[in-house]
């Protein structure tokens, strides 16, 4: 990733787009030769960084000084490097290839992160544990069903990645200000030649898309999209992170530890989850960067505004960095996540007075109470149950002596069943499994 966005790949891009539209204009009939041609292509990969750069500090162009650079090394084709375009046909077509590369990189490492949090979905899809909202016990689920929460936010964030990639549009050859009058002059107004010659080099680059209209730049919507997508990412991998890491307050879940890993500096004991840490962090810094698109976007002055270049040379490279920077500490927390399914059973067990809870009122309203008046009669038996010796014998005394639940002890006791408490958990997991994950 970090080679993608380098200035060595770039300026190879740029060159890369100055061959293919002198290959589109010779093919449409220019007076460009195949010897022009090859001078480019055999110097491709010639790059001298330090005359680039000398360049640039006489003209304060970054893109005129890459030209020169260019036809110092092959002057036979020097005439007619970047002929009828302006700066944005190398600078944003080659931003659009490198946000298409990107994208389709990372998506990769999403999909294995995806077969990861499978494999533990099929391992624990009917493991019980309690279930928490607010971060306060409640009614039991599974340790499988909750990994699916997880996965589904990143499946919709894969199938997002996935639609950008393929909808990703080529900025094509337009011109100063989009109108292509450059190129009109240069195929004597002729519309259809242009427009062949945008095809011809749209599909050198694997673009099936050529955005239809423009300014001098591509529209800097693309940018707020793709940085949505990434923070949105960003978002799942925080919110599956902090569950981590409160699961290991609970004892419930521990991520891999080294056999000399220090926890801390003070207390030996402590074994920190550092990698959902570390997750969180970067999450935050990646959610933070769409802000940057969406202040470009709104201030590109009619056909063009220059203050978005120096931003987006920033935002972009460090938006796929942290996303890739991300996907490998996943990578490594699922690869080495340490599950405790008799932990959670424990917990659940301890907090069986109270989970029953929900079953006992669905029993008795079946029976023809009402529901709210068994609910505060619950809501008064667990104030009162709280603290004592066995509070699930004192519940199933109170409940089956009162008539209003209509309950006899063995159907008390029989509400107590933990399949029956996790609901259809594990086959949400199965069933999600097999329709959506499969299908990915």
């Amino acid at each position: 990733m970090s080679y993608l966005f380098s200035s060595h790949y770039r300026a190879i891009l740029f060159r890369r787009l100055w061959i293919s539209l002198a290959k589109g204009e010779k093919k449409l009939g220019l007076p460009i030769t195949e010897s022009q041609i090859r001078a480019m292509q055999n110097c491709l990969e010639e790059i001298d960084f330090h005359k680039i750069t000398e360049y640039e500090k006489e003209l304060h162009h970054d893109v005129m000084a890459h030209i020169h650079a260019f036809g110092d090394l092959c002057p036979l084709a020097k005439p007619i490097i970047h002929l009828g375009a302006t700066s944005t046909f190398v600078t944003d077509n080659a931003d659009l290839i490198q946000l298409k590369e990107a994208l389709t990189r990372i998506l990769k490492k999403l999909h294995r992160v995806i077969l990861l949090m499978t494999k533990l979905v099929k391992k624990h899809k009917a493991h019980p544990c309690v279930g928490f909202t607010h971060f306060q016990n409640a009614q039991p689920t599974t340790i499988g069903k909750r990994i699916c929460l997880w996965l589904q936010d990143f499946l919709i964030d894969a199938k997002e990645w996935e639609r950008l990639i393929s909808s990703i549009p080529f900025l094509g050859a337009k011109g100063a200000t989009g109108t292509q009058s450059s190129f009109l002059l240069l195929f004597n107004n002729n519309s259809h030649k242009i427009k062949k010659l945008e095809e011809f080099i749209a599909k050198e680059f694997g673009f099936t898309h050529i955005l239809p209209i423009s300014g001098q730049t591509y529209t800097r919507k693309l940018d707020v999209m793709i940085l949505n997508a990434l923070s949105s990412f960003a978002a799942s991998s925080h919110k599956m992170a902090t569950d981590i890491r409160l699961l290991a307050h609970e004892g419930e879940i521990m991520e891999g530890f080294g056999k000399s890993q220090v926890g801390s500096s003070a207390m030996p004991y402590k074994r920190n989850p550092i990698y959902s840490e570390r997750i969180c962090g970067i999450s935050r810094f990646l959610m933070s960067l769409p802000q940057n698109t969406l202040q470009t976007l709104s201030t590109q002055w009619l056909e063009r505004s220059l203050d978005d270049s120096s931003n987006k040379r920033i935002t972009i490279p460090e938006a796929f960095l942290a996303a890739d920077s991300i996907l490998e500490i996943l990578t490594n927390l699922l690869s080495r996540l340490v599950i405790l399914p008799k932990v959670s059973l424990e917990h659940l067990k301890k907090q069986m007075p109270f989970l029953v809870m929900e079953n006992i009122l669905m029993k008795s309203t079946q029976k023809g109470e009402s529901r709210q008046e068994l609910h505060e009669a619950l809501r008064q038996i667990s104030q009162k149950i709280k603290g004592e010796k066995d509070p699930l014998k004192s519940l199933l005394s109170q409940v089956t002596s009162d008539p209003r639940f209509h309950l006899s002890p063995k159907e008390a006791k029989e509400l107590l069943s933990i399949k029956s408490l996790i609901g259809r958990a594990p086959e949400q997991a199965e069933e999600f499994l097999k329709t959506f994950v499969k299908s990915t």
